[in-house]
């Protein structure tokens, strides 16, 4: 089967597609690593809401995304920055999307976003109306018994004037949550707002303020997720944490050797990309459990350059390319996005996601994403 597709310079060339779709493998509860996919939103393209305005969910497909997931065996990470959360999901949506998780899939591994984002960053005066805000969320979520993800907070990082201050906001806020929660350090590469988080510019620095507040709240946390896209930063904090304690994955370029890990430990995974690599992650994981290293990389391994690619700065916008390989897989009708996100990438960016998703088996219905193609295509005059 082929397509014409442009180059950046528009010149078209015939490509030949030559994947084939992964293999199928459900995920066990009992897997050798707690495997969660940070799963996207489908919009309503028919709202006649402005891209800017109030997000409108379909829910239904959204809904039928999450039930797929769980299928496959996988956690599901819910209401977070793969969702849009805090570029075009707001709290109430956000809140709206737990529940109805929550309710439709109540024995499926969840973990629930749970931040400060109904408080506008300016708006916060001190680190007190940070701690409102974030208690706020917790009561709201675990009131549906629901577990959490401690997200980041732009306002925590706007107002806190030290090391001291998260120390502070989290051990309150820790205090009242009811169930280990997963902690979140996402670095300024996804969100530039949150530059210098835990008190220091410096990652070393901040790894440390991070490792204390592990330590004082032992009991509370289940694991942190970084997302910092360096490796050996996140292999040195792995070898650090307490005992008991998990590190999940959230490096979206070197997930592979992460996960498999080395004699001295390993990461579990927490990925925006296993939202489009969902099978993959699943029949890997379980290559991985039967004690097939050498095929959880060669079923792994083939999709990285997929995941740079889609997470290539600026890293804020890989929500496009995960939502733009769910419509060409049939998991949505459209390619439109919460606050009109799918004009955030270029065209050639789409023709290589193509490219690169045939390459590592990832069209589950090539002739259907050949036709989803070329409608894009059209669309943008190089049909």
């Amino acid at each position: 089967m082929k397509i014409a597709l442009p180059d950046a310079q528009g010149r078209k060339a015939d490509y030949t597609l030559t994947g084939t779709a992964i293999a199928a493998g459900r995920l066990l509860r009992d897997a050798v690593r707690t495997v969660y996919s940070a799963a996207h939103v489908v919009a309503d393209p028919f709202t006649g809401n402005d891209p800017s305005g109030r997000a409108t969910v379909d829910w239904e497909r959204t809904m039928a995304f999450r039930r797929y997931l769980a299928d496959l065996g996988l956690g599901i990470a819910e209401a977070m920055d793969t969702a849009q959360r805090g570029m075009g999901l707001d709290w109430p949506g956000a809140l709206e999307l737990i529940r109805r998780t929550r309710a439709e899939l109540p024995d499926a591994l969840v973990a629930n976003g749970c931040g400060t984002d109904h408080l506008e960053p300016g708006a916060a005066r001190d680190t007190d109306d940070v701690i409102r805000a974030y208690l706020q969320q917790t009561h709201a979520i675990q009131s549906l018994d629901a577990r959490l993800i401690l997200m980041a907070s732009r306002a925590l990082a706007r107002v806190a004037k030290g090391p001291g201050d998260y120390i502070a906001v989290y051990d309150r806020v820790l205090s009242e949550c009811d169930h280990p929660v997963v902690l979140h350090w996402l670095g300024e590469m996804f969100d530039p707002q949150l530059a210098g988080y835990w008190g220091a510019a410096n990652v070393d620095a901040a790894m440390d303020t991070a490792l204390e507040v592990i330590t004082r709240n032992r009991s509370k946390v289940d694991g942190i997720k970084i997302s910092l896209l360096d490796k050996d930063k996140e292999i040195a904090m792995r070898r650090r944490l307490p005992k008991g304690v998990r590190m999940y994955t959230g490096d979206d370029f070197n997930y592979p050797e992460l996960i498999e890990g080395d004699d001295q430990g390993f990461s579990h995974a927490l990925l925006g990309i296993f939202d489009p690599l969902a099978p993959a992650a699943a029949y890997a994981v379980r290559q991985l459990g039967q004690g097939d290293a050498k095929g959880f990389r060669a079923t792994l391994d083939p999709t990285v350059p997929l995941a740079r690619l889609i997470f290539r700065p600026p890293t804020q916008y890989y929500k496009t390319g995960v939502v733009f390989l769910a419509w060409l897989n049939g998991f949505q009708d459209h390619f439109i996005m919460l606050n009109g996100a799918q004009a955030m990438r270029p065209l050639p960016y789409f023709t290589e996601i193509f490219r690169l998703a045939d390459q590592a088996g990832l069209l589950r219905d090539p002739e259907m994403a050949v036709r989803r193609m070329r409608q894009l295509l059209a669309l943008y005059g190089a049909g």
